[in-house]
């Protein structure tokens, strides 16, 4: 919903949000505290988040955070179980989306950090700019790699995203990533934030899922995706689609997919 100009009625986002809850994800990204200057359309979180009905739903909230201030207001959130921050490893990057260098990303991301493990919550790092950037700053799987390492060993982090910002990776790129990390750190959660077009979605999770992943960011329809991608048809992983794909392979999702559904023709009405 960031990207979209005119803002859409609490209530509405609220009626959606209460069809995802009941689907059975594990994880649902629903709101970020950010500035509302920046994100005009993420203003209203606290009120989504003391609105919806979470009766019968088993899935945990997460909330964007891009700074301390950000990190503060959501670990007032009780319902709110994951922060999650977009470290980018891109120079670039990082300053057009939370305005400071990877340095100072880094130094944010410690106080992040710190900031929910007193709360006792959990942080997510988004490796934004994983494999690769059309800005020319310095790229290779090592700098990902690195940053990775760190964020464990000196962070404590155990969920980490790798992400496919701006839809540039291929299939042996995904792999060779998820191929390094997955054995290396048995312990830590990675999940694939793959921003797709309709026609290679299925190489690049399939990339991944071969390489034991098993924590995939979606959205309904693929709505979204990042609009420095410079192509309309990169957006984010299509979820229904995902599912269904998983379901007659055979992989038990969990889900309830008459409601998934449902969520699907709800997502119509509030996008379009």
């Amino acid at each position: 919903m960031q990207g979209i100009v005119p803002f859409i009625p609490t209530e509405v986002k609220v009626r959606y949000l209460n069809t995802l809850l009941q689907v059975g994800f594990d994880t649902i990204d629903i709101g970020s505290f950010v500035s509302p200057k920046a994100i005009p359309q993420m203003a209203d979180t606290a009120e989504v988040l003391a609105r919806i009905d979470r009766t019968n739903s088993h899935s945990r909230l997460l909330v964007i955070v891009a700074n301390e201030r950000g990190a503060e207001a959501a670990v007032e959130q009780e319902s709110v179980t994951y922060l999650g921050y977009p470290f980018s490893i891109s120079e670039t990057f990082q300053q057009r989306n939370t305005n400071t260098s990877i340095e100072g990303s880094w130094t944010r991301t410690a106080h992040i950090a710190e900031i929910a493990q007193k709360a006792g919550k959990e942080l997510v790092v988004y490796i934004s700019m994983a494999f690769g950037n059309p800005y020319g700053d310095p790229w290779n799987a090592e700098v990902a790699l690195h940053w990775v390492d760190r964020l464990v060993k000196e962070l404590g982090v155990g969920i980490i995203a790798l992400s496919d910002t701006v839809g540039v990776a291929g299939p042996e790129d995904v792999g060779h990533l998820f191929n390094a990390l997955v054995p290396a750190m048995p312990n830590i959660a990675f999940g694939a934030h793959l921003h797709c077009r309709p026609d290679n979605w299925k190489a690049k999770t399939q990339a991944a899922w071969d390489a034991g992943c098993r924590r995939f960011d979606g959205a309904i329809k693929g709505y979204g995706g990042c609009p420095m991608a410079e192509d309309e048809l990169v957006g984010n992983l299509q979820t229904e689609l995902f599912v269904r794909h998983l379901e007659e392979k055979g992989v038990r999702t969990g889900l309830d997919l008459v409601r998934l559904d449902a969520a699907v023709r709800a997502a119509a009405g509030v996008f379009s």
